[in-house]
């Protein structure tokens, strides 16, 4: 009987009760030693290579833990550390990781962005002329760790050259193929010495294959992976993608490596297509990713049982180890603890740990028959069905909207021009308006004071006299620092897309659900698992009593459909246009609540609307007309003097800037501090004439800006934006900083667009 093996490609690293995230925001703090903090992530790691084996995965991912991002962790190994951290040479220490993660005193953090088409997101390696040198094989350390303490002989991961420098910036395209042939001595190097260390399987994770490469990167691969399984022959090399189907399938399966890893889940049949017309290489092992890494349902294992058998026929059941589709970093670490949930979502729900269960059970399946397993295919297959038939998931009213859809308006009733003289008259701003982007501090105080009152310590009434004591505070804290356009602060939300998902009909909420969205930042996804429907307002109040605390305008601040959408776990049995729609009809009510509550700025955000573009530029445009249409569906209904915002963050906008423009707001702000000269470089090449403001500073570090550095963020912006239609705003939300830094940070914004403001004037006569 062949012999079939699982695998796992990585594992949440923050812990079941987020330990991890503790200790790191603890030693920033100087409140454990460093010692101590390393001797935590230790056991923390242990622990996740002990859970791992005890779910029965043969083949144990070492290396994908991390203390902040893996490609961070690979520009460490390689010695990549941007000039101005001073780094001089050999394995980088802590503190200076630390920093190029989050910044220095005299020193700005590394760019951050998504990773692909997920909520995770990586530091962007500075190539800049650096020269590379292997200062850290952290492969074989964490072996050896696993090996020695654990006797787990492991299979080590990491992050393939070509998607590295594909990840990169730093250096001009035409070098691309040289950049990548700098680093295959040092992949070389450590893959000889994981050889040497008796190293079986070694995973090279090459995501950048689901993309849209060029067939001169996708030629790079076969000369580089053959210096690489030349370097290291007793090796056994995975070559793993994931995300999406590889549009080039005979060219990778043929590449010279020992195995390929293919996401079966979320490629829409492309792989499993081109696998059955062109079928699979003899010498090769197919890793196979069919259970769901990136979403929290519950695996169809008599479905998915079949697919294997379907795989297995072609390739060879014995040459077949399944997995999941991508690492489990996208999903919460398990399912156990969720007592509260009722009980038709929480049987239909899969985490980490359960998900390796699953991939066990089907590994089984394969090799002894799916009767070997039949108990637990006819448990998933009954959950499924329960809740595909619960109520939720049958909201007549919710499904007569969606069918009748176009008779919605999604188009504003006048031009943008038409509008903006319009509001010109109604707000009377200065040029160069100032504004934040909607959150303020959430301090130990406020939410010590949201958890009493979720355990029923402090009452609805008391409660609401907290939040209504805070939006005043910063309201007046506003007005002294006299930023032109006011929000009310968000004290009452946990985080922006799951204070929506508590007040929508469809929406479930996990307890202990979380994930990594940035270094120590973990957010819960709300689950959306039934019909989306609108219950009764949901921001009203708050922004009413801030506005009523001043005469300058105060924006209403909601988030918009497609962030909801790509920042929630989704029903996987519609389709996302379907789901997203149905938000943002739900939405459109709110933003009619606000306006006729006489709230008449009314900011849509929407951060993550890049984050769900998919990876292959054929789908990228039907993607965004439906992301646009969601969004407009959202906030059509308004009137002309209404003037509607959004907000977006972490992206590279120049592919998309047309997508912007058809959104047809009034004014967009954007997230530019840690890429700024590369954004507004898409500025110079595309003409936008709508009202914009690019996030002069960066919120995510704790440092202040200088006076220079923002009058310098302004000055280049306006060398290629309108200065009428031009606005001053940090780049994100402040909900993470400190009082004091984001209070002194707001002032040097605000002095230097005065300064500003008062040059132009001159200038302009």
């Amino acid at each position: 009987m062949s012999n079939v093996k699982n695998s796992n490609l990585g594992y949440p690293r923050i812990g079941e009760n987020r330990e991890w995230k503790k200790a790191l925001e603890q030693f920033w703090a100087d409140k454990i030693e460093k010692a101590e903090f390393l001797e935590t992530m230790e056991e923390l790691r242990l622990n996740h290579l002990e859970k791992q084996k005890e779910h029965g995965i043969d083949l144990i991912p070492v290396g994908d833990f991390s203390l902040y991002d893996h490609v961070l962790d690979t520009a460490a190994m390689f010695g990549l550390v941007p000039k101005r951290f001073e780094y001089n040479g050999g394995k980088v220490s802590l503190e200076t990781y630390f920093e190029i993660a989050r910044g220095a005193k005299n020193a700005v953090a590394s760019e951050m962005t998504k990773w692909f088409n997920t909520n995770y997101h990586y530091i962007v390696p500075e190539l800049n002329d650096a020269q590379p040198v292997l200062v850290e094989n952290r492969p074989l350390s964490f072996y050896k760790e696993a090996k020695e303490k654990l006797s787990i002989n492991g299979k080590p991961v990491i992050l393939g050259p070509i998607t590295f420098i594909k990840l990169s910036k730093g250096y001009k395209q035409e070098d691309f193929a040289a950049i990548v042939n700098q680093f295959v001595p040092l992949y070389e190097e450590v893959a000889k010495q994981l050889q040497e260390e008796g190293v079986e399987w070694l995973q090279i994770d090459e995501p950048i294959l689901s993309t849209s490469i060029t067939k001169e990167e996708l030629a790079l691969f076969k000369p580089v992976y053959t210096a690489l399984t030349t370097a290291a022959p007793k090796l056994k090399f995975i070559l793993q993608t994931y995300f999406e189907a590889i549009e080039q399938y005979e060219e990778v399966v043929s590449l010279p490596v020992q195995a390929i890893g293919l996401d079966f889940v979320h490629d829409e049949g492309q792989n499993l297509a081109a696998l059955k017309e062109k079928g699979f290489p003899e010498d090769k092992v197919l890793f196979a990713g069919v259970v769901d890494g990136r979403n929290i349902w519950k695996a169809s294992l008599g479905k998915i049982s079949s697919l294997l058998e379907e795989i297995g026929h072609i390739v060879g059941k014995d040459r077949v180890v399944v997995q999941p589709s991508c690492s489990l970093l996208h999903v919460p670490v398990t399912a156990k603890n969720e007592q509260e949930l009722e009980p038709v979502l929480k049987e239909a729900i899969s985490f980490a740990d359960e998900k390796l269960a699953e991939v066990a059970i089907l590994a089984k399946g394969l090799q002894e028959g799916k009767a070997a397993i039949q108990n637990e295919v006819d448990n998933s297959e009954k959950a499924i069905a329960a809740l595909a038939a619960s109520s939720h998931r049958n909201n007549a009213e919710v499904q007569e909207a969606i069918q009748n859809i176009s008779s919605y308006a999604s188009e504003r009733y006048a031009g943008f021009e038409e509008r903006l003289a319009l509001q010109e008259k109604v707000f009377n701003l200065p040029i160069l308006p100032t504004t934040t982007i909607g959150s303020f501090p959430q301090t130990a105080e406020v939410r010590k004071n949201r958890l009493k009152w979720r355990k029923g310590e402090l009452s609805n009434e008391e409660y609401g006299k907290f939040i209504e004591e805070e939006t005043k505070k910063w309201i007046d804290i506003q007005e002294g620092l006299d930023i032109d356009v006011l929000v009310h602060g968000e004290f009452e939300r946990t985080d922006m897309v799951e204070y929506f998902g508590e007040k929508l009909a469809g929406f479930q909420f996990t307890k202990f659900g979380w994930v990594q969205s940035y270094g120590s930042r973990c957010v819960k996804p709300p689950v959306i698992f039934g019909d989306v429907a609108f219950i009764e307002p949901m921001t009203v109040k708050e922004t009413v009593y801030a506005q009523s605390l001043t005469k300058k305008p105060v924006k209403g601040m909601l988030t918009g459909p497609i962030t909801i959408l790509n920042w929630s776990f989704v029903r996987n049995d519609i389709s996302r246009q379907q789901v997203v729609n149905q938000i943002a009809l739900a939405l459109r009510k709110e933003v009619k609540a606000l306006e006729q509550s006489g709230i008449r700025m009314i900011q849509v955000d929407e951060p993550a609307i890049r984050e769900g573009l998919p990876l292959k530029e054929s789908k990228k445009e039907g993607y965004l007309s439906g992301a646009v249409y969601a969004f407009k569906l959202s906030v059509s209904c308004v009137k002309n003097e209404t003037q509607i915002h959004t907000h977006m963050c972490y992206s590279d906008f120049k592919n998309i800037i047309n997508s912007i423009d058809a959104l047809d707001v009034d004014v967009i702000s954007i997230e530019t501090s840690r890429s700024h000269g590369e954004l507004i470089e898409a500025f110079e090449v595309n003409e936008y004439k709508k009202g914009i403001g690019l996030g002069v500073y960066d919120i995510h570090s704790p440092r202040i800006p200088t006076l220079e550095e923002i009058t310098r963020n302004i000055d280049r912006a306006l060398k290629v934006l309108d200065s009428k239609l031009f606005w001053i705003n940090p780049d994100c939300g402040l909900k993470t900083r400190g009082e004091y830094e984001t209070v002194e940070a707001l002032k040097v914004m605000v002095e230097a667009a005065k300064q500003t403001r008062a040059k132009l004037l001159v200038t302009e006569g």
